[in-house]
């Protein structure tokens, strides 16, 4: 038997659009045990949906491993215990997709090397903002250049985040569908300034001057007036620290001090739900860990 951890991740960090990726304190465990066919079976978050049939991004991933390495996929039964939020800016789905890869490839006898499972794993999700960090852990910064995948990971000090979701259907292609065709140059210019900035106070630990620099105008402002109360909500967690969506949305994330937390996921989950909408939230922190086995 074989049993994983994959952490969730928050892409973009507000200005970092598509490029940056943090891996989160939050996992889901997956376990592979022979079996006469492949079956799969969830437990928690997303359970009702994924459990009416085998077919799903895990099992395309730990299928793909096998096309790619040209072995023949014996039967296998798959467990998963999710505790990523799913369609919630939480990379769901990059967790997903790195369980299969990382699994198939253990179980194989690791044919492929990391950077390997990650071409993989950025063919299936589209760009390698989640998957990078679900693989490799901590701060991650990806760039795609022609077929080859470019990235730096650093290992962040301990910081106090605060996830909220609000209970809404917000599918990637619709946060995708909302954003201009193009920006402005001093948009672009704004954006990579911040994008620097969020990395250094990130990697300092400085939250003051994280929340200064945790802006955006590429992506945010056209995402959060289609969330509603999203808007409301982001400048209420500007109120406790260096706010931004959690990747596509629709969660906020809050970088915040630790005396705070509780008080910044009450308020921020308040602005959801006085507008009759339900919240999922978290505390959580930085995890310096990526897909994993254990014992």
């Amino acid at each position: 038997m074989l049993k994983i951890r994959v952490p969730a991740t928050s892409a973009n960090l507000g200005p970092g659009f598509d490029c940056l990726g943090l891996a989160l304190d939050l996992w889901n465990e997956i376990t592979f045990e022979p079996a006469d066919k492949l079956t799969y079976q969830v437990t928690g978050e997303g359970a009702e949906k994924l459990n009416k049939g085998a077919r799903n991004l895990l099992t395309k991933a730990y299928e793909l491993v096998h096309e790619t390495c040209g072995r023949k996929m014996k039967g296998v039964q798959i467990s998963a215990q999710n505790r990523i939020f799913m369609s919630s800016g939480l990379g769901s789905s990059a967790a997903a997709i790195v369980a299969g890869i990382f699994g198939a490839n253990e179980i194989l006898g690791r044919p492929l090397g990391g950077n390997d499972m990650l071409k993989l794993a950025t063919r299936m999700e589209g760009h390698p903002d989640n998957v990078a960090p679900a693989f490799l852990g901590g701060l991650t910064i990806s760039v795609m250049v022609g077929e080859e995948i470019l990235w730096r990971r650093h290992e962040t000090p301990e910081w106090t985040i605060v996830v909220v979701k609000p209970q809404v259907e917000w599918l990637t292609k619709t946060a995708r569908a909302v954003l201009p065709k193009s920006v402005s140059r001093s948009d672009a210019v704004f954006n990579i300034g911040r994008t620097a900035m969020v990395v250094e106070a990130l990697l300092n630990g400085d939250p003051l001057f994280l929340k200064k620099v945790m802006d955006d105008r590429i992506h945010q402002p056209y995402r959060l007036k289609h969330i509603t109360g999203g808007m409301a909500a982001y400048k209420k967690a500007k109120q406790f620290g260096a706010a931004a969506l959690s990747g596509a949305g629709p969660s906020i994330i809050t970088f915040l001090a630790g005396k705070d937390a509780e008080k910044a996921r009450t308020e921020i989950a308040s602005v959801f739900e006085e507008r009759g909408i339900e919240t999922k939230s978290i505390l959580t922190g930085p995890a310096q860990q990526g897909a994993h086995s254990i014992s």
